[in-house]
């Protein structure tokens, strides 16, 4: 009930503001809201990865903000490491109330924009919880999983036709709803060979419809209005990962197909290079699939083919240099080499070291509060493998520059241990001689501080392999 009365009490705040910048012709739109279990006191808001302001919270974790000159589109909002896309428009006025603890599912809008904003947020939701059926359809031959998602589209279709009868919805908000549901099918195309059973990828491309692609002629790889947009950029990776197994099959035998292959990458390379034009679009995907080549490679003469590629076709020196450091430090990570000498913060707020903490055979793993859901598995996953090996020491670090006591708000907060937790007292150097990407990687290191693995992962299938393997060196 509070917080309808606070509503009420911006709203009509916000009509006074209203009267006073009608000489502002609408090119401004008032955002605000209500964070329930907020993890700091502020929130983050920015659009195209240009960051527009930093907002404190006041004393009830409430913030009212203008965003004067808007340029009508997605904005991001972040609090916490948790974020959400907003749809602002001319004289919007937006408010939100959410709980950190169930972010995205709790997440309701009032207010003037409120309805198209509570329609993407719920298709948002929709598509993460059909994401688990399409995965099920996708064990289908392509006749039958085709009809099971054209009656996903559909539905999806009639609900979106059903929302713009009802209310008076703008181009913008159509263009982006309707791209919301065309991407996401595409998507669920794109993956089927891939999340198929079958193990011969090309028998599944021969076996398709030939007008199972037939979308992809009508594709915009550089449409600078939906980059920032999850759902575009997914289906640009998954489209990639498809076009570059077609190529693949041209020169590779036609019962052999690992996504591990260096000309299967270098083939994906090439035609991101081709088809993207957008610097920015084209910087993201070869920036991702570079790197995760690199994290999961051991090859050395492979790493320099990708990299060099890479470096090649990227017109982007930051990035450039980026991936240089990260290559060189997975150089010095390699197997039998000594753990690079590290200095933590302890929950006590005390400096300490890996080096005076590593006793026994170890895992070291990270976390941080950017990616919620990681965090709240592995802590649950690593208490699960310390309980099984107890002759395996667990160390958990935090990489977030929000000091420790954020983090160990969040541990309480989710009722974790503040055993073997810790946190860089310098996380950039910290990230960068370690080479933490992605944040789900994970060392194993022997007693002698010599590393045994440095790409390895606690969700591995063989993870508990390599742990046995550990304890019988």
């Amino acid at each position: 009930m509070k917080f309808y009365y606070y509503t009420l009490l911006i709203a009509i705040t916000l009509l006074g503001c209203k009267k006073d910048y009608a000489k502002d012709n609408g090119d401004y739109a008032f955002f605000g809201g209500e964070i329930i279990n907020a993890n700091n006191n502020y929130v983050v808001l920015s659009k195209s990865k240009r960051i527009i302001d930093t907002i404190k919270l006041d004393g009830n974790n409430r913030f009212i903000y203008k965003v004067d000159n808007l340029q009508p589109g997605l904005y991001n909002f972040k609090h916490g490491g948790e974020f959400q896309m907003v749809l602002l428009e001319p004289s919007d006025s937006i408010m939100f109330r959410l709980n950190t603890l169930e972010f995205d599912e709790s997440l309701v809008y009032t207010g003037e924009g409120a309805k198209k904003n509570n329609y993407l947020i719920n298709e948002f939701l929709r598509n993460e919880i059909e994401e688990k059926q399409i995965f099920k359809f996708c064990q289908l031959n392509a006749e039958d999983y085709q009809k099971e998602i054209d009656s996903i589209k559909d539905n999806k279709l009639k609900k979106l036709k059903k929302f713009k009868n009802k209310y008076d919805t703008s181009d913008l908000f159509n263009k982006i709803a309707q791209a919301n549901i065309d991407y996401n099918y595409y998507f669920n195309k794109e993956i089927y060979p891939f999340v198929h059973y079958g193990g011969n990828k090309n028998d599944i491309l021969e076996s398709l419809p030939k007008d199972f692609y037939s979308y992809r002629k009508n594709i915009d790889y550089n449409d600078a209005f939906l980059k920032d947009y999850f759902i575009y950029s997914t289906f640009l990776r998954w489209n990639f990962n498809n076009i570059a197994l077609s190529e693949h099959y041209k020169h590779a035998e036609k019962n052999h197909f690992k996504s591990s292959d260096v000309c299967y990458n270098l083939d994906r390379l090439a035609l991101i290079d081709s088809l993207v034009t957008d610097l920015e679009i084209k910087e993201d995907l070869l920036h991702h699939y570079t790197v995760n080549f690199l994290n999961k490679s051991k090859n050395e003469k492979n790493n320099n083919a990708i990299l060099n590629f890479y470096i090649s076709k990227s017109s982007n020196a930051e990035g450039k240099a980026m991936i240089t450091q990260y290559a060189k430090a997975l150089h010095n990570l390699k197997t039998g080499e000594t753990f690079p000498e590290t200095v933590l913060i302890d929950t006590r707020n005390s400096e300490t070291s890996v080096d005076a903490i590593i006793n026994s055979p170890t895992v070291i793993c990270f976390w941080s509060q950017t990616y919620y859901d990681h965090f709240k598995e592995s802590q649950h996953k690593i208490y699960e493998l310390s309980t099984k090996y107890p002759e395996v020491k667990f160390i958990v670090i935090n990489v977030d520059s929000y000091g420790m006591d954020s983090a160990l708000k969040a541990l309480k907060r989710n009722s974790f241990t503040f055993k073997n937790q810790y946190q860089f007292k310098d996380p950039k150097a910290s990230k960068e001689v370690l080479a933490i990407y992605p944040i789900t990687k994970a060392f194993i290191i022997d007693k002698d501080h010599k590393i045994v693995n440095s790409k390895t992962n606690i969700f591995a299938r063989n993870f508990e392999e390599q742990l046995l393997g550990l304890l019988n060196r």
